[in-house]
């Protein structure tokens, strides 16, 4: 079985240059999941920018509580959040974390990283990261979020179960090569930290605009499923919280808040 070399803090905090994200950064070798190990060191206090990182997951979840396979050699990570906003702004994170993850990987790779909304990014039509984000409150506010990334990254497709991998694709596959995902992690971090560091300030419209320019799929012809209904239509925009804008066949605007999205290469 292939094996990748294992991240420690000590690799990823050499030549990181975010100054918040990863301080500090707790690494596993197994856990459950990094979003409940996060969540749990939220709850006793941890502070903003705290990153909890493992080699494999044994119950990785997905958005719907769906199971995500994190075999070893993927980037399996959960930031925590301390935002000071109000809970209805929360999923907007998803939109950040999403940006900085196709941004860390073009940079990188120079492979054309795009977005799928609600919350992957795709090389080449395929699903290379998904996030999960995962709010708190308290009272009105906000008290804490987690935002859980997913990378396929220093594996191949064998590693997936068969049902995935026509859908799937991983960074090693892209490249034909291992790649190091110390480096890949620290470019996340800064990623992360620099949008955020966007959201907080109240440049949202600014973030949302490099969401679009990496959302390749707007302007086709998509079908989303959401809960019973299905909506198909094309996918023209969405808008400051985050909901997908689908115009019907009848011409109508439709707005969409969840769901899952099929998409269509025929263009309106």
């Amino acid at each position: 079985m292939y094996k990748t070399e294992r991240i420690s803090p000590s690799m990823v905090k050499g030549g990181l240059q975010a100054k918040i994200f990863g301080h500090p950064l707790h690494c596993f070798r197994e856990l459950a999941s990094t979003n409940g190990m996060a969540k749990e060191l939220a709850l006793t206090g941890a502070k903003e920018g705290t990153v909890v990182v493992a080699e494999t997951q044994t119950r990785g979840r997905g958005r719907l509580k769906r199971k995500w396979i994190s075999p070893e050699g993927g980037l399996w990570l959960s930031i925590i959040l301390r935002p000071r906003t109000l809970p209805k702004h929360a999923p907007k994170l998803t939109l950040l974390a999403s940006v900085a993850v196709a941004k860390a990987v073009r940079k990188l790779y120079g492979l054309k990283a795009e977005i799928k909304w609600p919350n992957d990014v795709l090389i080449n039509c395929k699903k290379v990261c998904g996030i999960l984000t995962e709010a708190k409150t308290k009272g009105e506010a906000v008290d804490f979020v987690i935002v859980g990334i997913g990378i396929n990254a220093d594996f191949t497709l064998e590693a997936l179960p068969h049902r995935l991998r026509d859908c799937s694709t991983t960074l090693k596959e892209e490249l034909e090569k291992g790649i190091e995902r110390a480096s890949l992690l620290r470019t996340v971090l800064e990623e992360v930290e620099f949008y955020y560091d966007m959201f907080a300030k109240g440049r949202f419209e600014t973030l949302l605009r490099e969401w679009r320019s990496l959302a390749g799929f707007l302007g086709s012809y998509v079908e989303v499923v959401s809960g019973k209904e299905k909506i198909e239509g094309w996918a023209i925009n969405i808008d400051s919280g985050g909901a997908l804008i689908v115009k019907l066949k009848d011409q109508t605007m439709r707005k969409v808040t969840s769901g899952d999205l099929a998409v269509f290469k025929t263009k309106e």
